[in-house]
This record gives structure tokens, C-alpha cells and sequence, in this order.
């Protein structure tokens, strides 16, 4: 066991009596002690491994006496299983081939059998004529080292586990937006027509635009063909977005259908679509509504003019895009929302189609786009009349282009679904002319 030596502390409280005393101190240390007590493990062998020499601190680490290993035990001896192996098949040919090794990481055995990580350096010691004597050897305590390499490689570990879960949680995610899409977009196909059908002596042309892909729209519209060579219409907004407003578009679009069926009138099937939705909403204290202008177009073919009747329930009016370059809206006062109270008033007009006109539906996502350099005001029915008088005359799927085009220049002003529906009477008369644009 190594103590320390008899030389006493310098006296004082420093200044240059104190360093000479201390560095006086030093130079009287002897080589003995400093190989004995040194802060690291010394041990010379024979070339072949025998010890011939150790100092007190290898002694103190492995817990051996001095008699029981000088001359007794061979360095590979004082390993473990693992460090013997490696140092007869890599330190001891490397060494007698280089002359010397420095840093190799070892393990050696205490004699309580555990384990003491060590970096052993060795340097073989020649004589005059260049035959090899003995080898010394410099033992380092690693015990600090490997405990922080373990850390090291235990928080590396647990780096790229986290890491191999969150890159497995965002591929699960991912594949859970891609179903959910899907789903949103099939459920989505089965609350609007995929396409329109061909009116005989109209022109038809529709765009649908979903603000959220991972939302079900609230905005909706139909085409179908109802007694008497007569079509009927609808396109509409209900409130909220999610499965809530799909269960209400459902609703509002197969309410309206089977009630156009029946009676034909605007102001009638949206007086049946309002009861319906009063009656299913208010009741459970969860009242939902919708907006919806809803008509009826009768082709007058070659000969006769083509009339167009509309019933409103608190929607934006109608646009109509005169053959001669005017664009009016259609007003249908009065009417209100459909579903909040019973007996509703609905707003009501007529309009006649001559070859080139266009009348155009629309959801406010138009008029409540958020315009401007600062995205600050909404576009407005006047600035929508004002495009509509620049693009007046328009075949149906020209007004549409032309919308669409209006649409994708707000960017991300554009926050709600938006639906647009017009339908025109061709400027060259046709039996049959369809022509349509579906996007969502």
C-alpha cells in the first residue's frame, strides 16, 4: 500500500518561501517511490510475458501480493478470459512485430473476480545488439472512461431507438392520412355528383373546391331530371364541417331530390327541406342549418326561350351573364336560412335564357375570400359582379375557367369550401350540349 512520504507540508501562506519549499520537496522525491506509488500500474516482463517486476499500485487495483506474482504469473495471466485471447492472437504479435503498443483496451482480473477495464501501453527494451530484452508495461485505470463510453453508447441507444419509433409513428401516421383521405374523398364523391349530365339545349359546367383535405366539405350540388322535359338544380353550404355536416348534406341533398320528385315548385321543396331539418335539428337542442338556392330550368329547345325559376333560402343570389356583355344578379329576397325556424320565408325569381346567356351559382367561399396584398378584406358581391361584367359573354365552362382561375389567385385567403354551378344556353343552338369541370 502506498502512503505518502515524510517530507511535511510547507508552513505558511504562500509567496516564494512556500513555492522553494514545495519545489524542493519534488526534487527529493525518490525514483523508488514515484514507480511504486504512481497513478498508474508499472510492471516489467520477460519477452515471455513472466513478471519480473510490478509496482504497489497494479498491486493495490487487482487486490495480489507481490510474492505471489514476480516470477510466478505471466502478464497474461493477471486477464481475463477475453483480454488472454485477445492478447495472444493480436497484443503479443503486434507487439514483438512493431516494438511497441500504445492505448489497447484490455480487461484485467481482480481477485474479488471482477473485472478492471485498463489501457495498456508496451514498449520492448533492446539491448547492444539489437536482441530483445523485456517488455515494459503501462496499466491505466479505464474504469471511468468505459462507465462513461457505456452512457454514452446506452443514450446513443436510446437515441436511435426513440428515433426508430418516431420515424415508425410518422410512416403510421402517414398511412393514416392516406386511408383517411381516401375515405374523406370517397365519402365526399357520395355527397356531390361526380359529373353532370347532359341537358338536352344546355350547357352545364360545375367546380368544386375543398378547403381541407383532411375535412368532409359542407358545401354541396346536384343536377337531375324531374317531369315534364324540366331539370332541376340545387347547390347549397350547410353549417360546421366534418361528419356532422356530411350527415346534414346527406340529408339535405336526398330531402331535396325526393321532394322535387314530388313537386317540382322551388319555393316547395325548399319549404319540405326546411320543415325536415327543423324537425330532425331543433328538437335534440343541437339546431343545424344550411344556405340553398334551388330551381328549375326548362329548355325551350330550337324554338322557344329557356326559363329558369329559383327559390332561395338565405343564399348569395344568382349571377346572370347576358349574350350582349351585361351581368346582373338575380335577387330572391326575403328568404331565410333553411332549418332554423319552421315556416321559413323563401325568396323567389324567374329569369329567361336567351342563346349565349349563363346563369352561375356559388357558395360565399367566393365572396368571403380574404383579398388584397394584406389578406385583410373579404372580395365581396361587388367585386364579383365587376369580374362577371369582364367576362360577360360566357359559355357555362368559360365562366367556370374563369372562376377557378379567380379562385387559385387568392392562395391561402381562400379558407372554406366553395362550389360554383352555371348553366347556360348555348349561343349555337344544340339539342344536346354538356360540357363539364369537376375538381375538389
Amino acid at each position: 500500500m502506498c502512503r505518502t512520504g515524510g517530507v511535511p507540508e510547507p508552513a505558511g501562506t504562500g509567496g516564494e518561501a512556500s513555492t522553494d519549499a514545495a519545489f524542493t520537496a519534488l526534487l527529493e522525491d525518490s525514483a523508488a517511490d514515484l514507480y511504486e506509488c504512481a497513478p498508474c500500474g508499472y510492471l516489467s516482463t520477460m519477452m515471455d510475458g513472466t513478471i519480473a517486476k510490478i509496482n504497489s499500485t497494479l498491486l493495490d487495483w487487482l487486490g495480489l501480493d507481490r510474492e505471489a506474482v514476480t516470477g510466478r504469473k505471466r502478464f497474461p495471466d493477471l486477464l481475463t478470459v477475453g483480454g488472454k485471447l485477445y492478447h495472444e492472437t493480436h497484443f503479443a504479435p503486434l507487439l514483438r512485430m512493431q516494438g511497441e503498443l500504445r492505448g489497447i483496451a484490455l480487461d484485467m482480473r481482480r481477485q474479488n473476480g471482477g473485472p478492471l477495464p485498463v489501457l495498456v501501453s508496451a514498449v520492448i527494451k533492446y539491448g547492444t545488439e539489437g536482441e530483445p530484452l523485456l517488455i515494459r508495461i503501462t496499466v491505466f485505470d479505464a474504469s471511468d472512461r468505459r462507465a462513461y463510453e457505456k452512457e454514452l453508447l446506452h443514450r446513443r441507444q436510446e437515441a436511435e431507438r426513440a428515433r426508430a419509433e418516431a420515424d415508425e409513428a410518422r410512416r403510421q401516421a402517414e398511412a393514416d392520412r392516406a386511408r383517411l383521405a381516401e375515405a374523406l374523398a370517397v365519402l365526399q364523391r357520395s355527397l356531390v355528383p361526380d359529373s353532370l349530365p347532359a341537358v338536352p339545349g344546355v350547357e352545364t359546367a360545375v367546380h368544386y373546391h375543398t378547403a381541407a383535405p383532411d375535412q368532409l366539405g359542407g358545401d354541396f350540388y346536384d343536377l337531375f331530371p324531374v317531369s315534364g322535359g324540366r331539370w332541376a338544380f340545387f347547390l347549397g353550404d350547410v353549417c360546421g364541417k366534418g361528419p356532422e355536416a356530411a350527415s346534414l348534406t346527406s340529408l339535405t341533398r336526398y330531402t331535396l331530390r325526393a321532394a322535387a320528385h314530388h313537386d317540382p315548385d322551388p319555393a316547395s321543396a325548399l319549404t319540405t327541406l326546411n320543415a325536415v331539418l327543423h324537425e330532425r335539428y331543433t328538437g335534440d337542442g343541437d339546431p343545424r342549418y344550411c344556405t340553398c338556392i334551388f330551381g328549375i330550368i326548362e329548355p325551350g329547345g330550337e324554338h322557344g326561350p329557356t326559363s329558369v325559376r329559383l327559390a332561395s333560402g338565405g343564399h348569395p343570389p344568382a349571377l346572370v351573364l347576358r349574350s350582349d356583355g351585361r351581368a346582373d344578379y338575380l335577387p330572391t329576397p326575403g328568404g331565410l336560412l333553411i332549418g332554423v325556424v319552421p315556416g321559413a320565408p323563401i325568396g323567389t325569381a324567374e329569369t329567361v335564357l336567351a342563346p349565349g346567356d349563363t346563369v352561375v351559382l356559388y357558395t360565399d367561399g367566393l365572396t368571403e375570400a380574404r383579398a388584397g396584398p394584406g389578406r385583410d378584406d373579404l372580395y365581396g358581391e361587388d367585386a364579383l359582379h365587376a369580374f362577371a361584367a369582364d367576362h360577360a359573354p360566357s359559355a357555362p365552362h368559360e365562366v367556370i375557367t374563369a372562376l377557378t382561375g379567380l379562385l387559385e389567385s387568392f392562395g391561402d385567403g381562400l379558407d372554406d369550401d366553395t362550389a360554383l354551378l352555371a348553366l347556360g344556353v348555348p349561343a349555337a343552338p344544340s339539342l344536346i350540349a354538356s360540357s363539364t369541370n369537376h375538381t375538389s
